[in-house]
Order: structure tokens, then C-alpha cells, then sequence
């Protein structure tokens, strides 16, 4: 039987826009206060693009940034993979955009669509061409314009998402001592109708009524959300920690998707986490989507709290509903 390679990340790259949307701005657009915001979700601000700005160009800028840290072109990849669920059109994929832009020749790829979970989901793909040795550079993006999908006169919604990108590059692992160990994913199609966003698809193609009936914008229920975050993903985590004989307390970073602040901190108490290892930026980026994993993890680097060969766990709840974590040995 052949052994498969182990994939490990190489490089990581983020890029949020300038522009800022905080609290206080919010209070002049809802029914809302600071206080509110931050007592239910951790949230003090989130980075917005300007107008005519797509997520292709959030997920180019991550890009470079991961290559110019390894020190490689964008001809030198072998594909890449775009988790996102705002794709700048149906079609051409964004991962063919972000590919033109880049100038990375002889290269193919594609979009993944897993909301909050796409970027855990991307990479595990990715992770699978460096593992067969199909492929040796993989580049896995997660970027999101949700600003491009969120009703400003919906509170419960509007409070929530932000717009950024970040990129990793997959290579193969000369030993077992770094890269990706396990994972382990889930979806539950009975959740659709608690998070969706349902026109312009084909089941509800866009006319004037369906703009009128603000059916191209994030519908969200927020207690029924909240509810299976909080169960699934302690439960995806602590059975990944079982298989692979750990406890929570082996984790040295904990990288979750930054969906709530609360939830955070109930997955991490459930599986006896230390304080130290649960990474936190909801604060200042807010839900960026498939993008808060990798801004997270560079929160982590810049915070001097994920160094080479830490045991990092990755977990994710999305809209679907989805459910993602994996566990790795940081590379670098």
C-alpha cells in the first residue's frame, strides 16, 4: 500500500479592507448600541470594502502575501481553491478571477461552497492532491464581501458580518513531525432554513420581487444557530480529540471559526481548554466567513501565541448547516 504524504501549511497570508464600520456607526443606522453588540457577540468593529470591490480582490491580496512569504510565483502553484460563499458572479468561479489577476500560468482550480465552514472544507481538499502526490503547491483561500449580502436595516444580522481574506499554502511534509494529522466533517441539510440567504438561485431566480422581498440578503435564526454551534462544534472537536488520544488541554492553540464570541468560549470550557490557547479577534474583524480561520491564525502568529510544531485545532459551524475541525502540527 502506498504511504501518503502528509500536507503541511507553508505560508499564510491576510488582507482586510480599510474601511471600518464600528459600533458607534452602527448606532446611527439600527436600533442598536454598543453594549448590545459586544454583550452578544464579542463584536466592536469589522472591516467593509468599498464599493466596486470584489471578493476576488481580498482573495488576490491574501494571496500574495502567503507567496511572497515562501518566496515563490504564482506559476509555481499547482491549483488553487476558493472557499466562499460571495463569489464575485456564478460564474467564471472566483478561483478563475483570482487566478487571471494573480498571473498564475498553467495552473487549475475551483470554488468550494461551505459558508462559515468553506475554509476548514478547502483546505482538507487541498490536502488530498498533496497527499495522493497529485499535486506539490496547493493554494487554499477563504474570502468573503459580506457586506455585499447584508440587509443595514436588519439588526440581527448587520451587527455580525465583515468583510476579509486569507490564504495558506499546502505543500507536502518531509516527516511527521508537522502538517495535517486528522479531521473530521458534517453536514446537516435540516438547518438550511435557519440560515440561508434564498433568492438568486434557481429556485427563486432574481425579479423585482424577490429584491423587493429582501430575498438576496442573509436571513438568519439566530437562537436556532447559536443553539447547534454550540453543541456540534464541542462535539466534532472532542470526538476529533478522542480518535487521536488528546485532551483539550494538549491544544496549544484552538483556532475556531469567529462566529460568537460566547460560543467560543462554551467549546472551549466544554472540552477543558487552556485560557491561553483559544484564539479571539471577533473584536476586530467580526464574521468574515470562510475568512476567520486564517485571520484568526494570523492573530495567533502576530499575538507570538502559535509557533512550529504546536498542536492547533481548527473547528468550524457554517450555514447548511456545515461542520468542520482539524487537527495539525503548526509548520512554521
Amino acid at each position: 500500500m502506498t504511504q501518503l504524504l502528509r500536507a503541511k501549511i507553508t505560508a499564510l497570508g491576510t488582507y482586510v479592507p480599510p474601511r471600518l464600520l464600528t459600533n458607534a456607526d452602527l448606532e446611527k443606522m439600527v436600533e442598536t448600541n454598543d453594549q448590545w453588540i459586544l454583550e452578544r457577540t464579542g463584536i466592536r468593529q469589522r472591516h467593509i470594502v468599498e464599493k466596486g470591490v470584489g471578493t476576488s480582490d481580498l482573495a488576490v491580496e491574501a494571496a500574495k502575501i502567503a507567496l511572497a512569504q515562501r518566496g515563490i510565483s504564482p506559476s509555481d502553484l499547482d491549483a488553487i481553491i476558493v472557499g466562499t460563499v460571495t463569489p464575485d458572479m456564478f460564474f467564471p468561479s472566483t478561483a478563475c478571477l483570482v487566478q487571471h489577476k494573480l498571473g498564475a500560468k498553467n495552473i487549475w482550480g475551483f470554488d468550494l461552497s461551505a459558508a462559515c465552514s468553506a475554509f476548514v472544507y478547502a483546505l482538507q481538499t487541498g490536502a488530498q492532491f498533496i497527499q495522493t502526490g497529485t499535486h506539490k503547491k496547493v493554494l487554499v483561500i477563504g474570502a468573503d464581501v459580506m457586506s455585499s449580502i447584508i440587509d443595514y436595516t436588519d439588526r440581527a444580522t448587520c451587527i455580525i458580518f465583515g468583510d476579509g481574506a486569507g490564504a495558506v499554502l499546502l505543500e507536502p511534509s518531509q516527516d511527521d513531525s508537522v502538517g495535517l494529522i486528522d479531521f473530521i466533517h458534517e453536514v446537516d441539510g435540516s438547518g438550511g432554513c435557519f440560515l440561508n440567504m434564498p433568492g438568486g438561485g434557481s429556485l427563486n431566480p432574481s425579479t423585482h420581487e424577490t429584491v423587493d422581498k429582501k430575498m438576496h440578503f442573509v436571513h438568519q435564526d439566530g437562537g436556532a444557530v447559536f443553539k447547534f454551534a454550540v453543541r456540534k462544534m464541542a462535539e466534532a472537536c472532542d470526538t476529533l480529540l478522542q480518535r487521536n488520544g488528546l485532551k483539550g488541554s494538549d491544544i496549544q492553540a484552538f483556532i475556531p471559526h469567529q462566529a460568537n464570541q460566547r460560543i467560543i468560549t462554551a467549546t472551549a470550557d466544554r472540552l477543558g481548554m487552556n485560557p491561553e490557547s483559544i484564539i479571539l479577534n471577533i473584536d476586530r474583524f467580526g464574521n468574515t466567513t470562510a475568512a476567520t480561520i486564517p485571520l484568526a491564525m494570523q492573530t495567533a502568529v502576530d499575538e507570538g501565541k502559535l509557533h512550529q510544531g504546536d498542536l492547533v485545532l481548527l473547528a468550524s459551524v457554517g450555514a447548511g448547516f456545515t461542520v468542520g475541525a482539524t487537527l495539525l502540527r503548526w509548520a512554521f
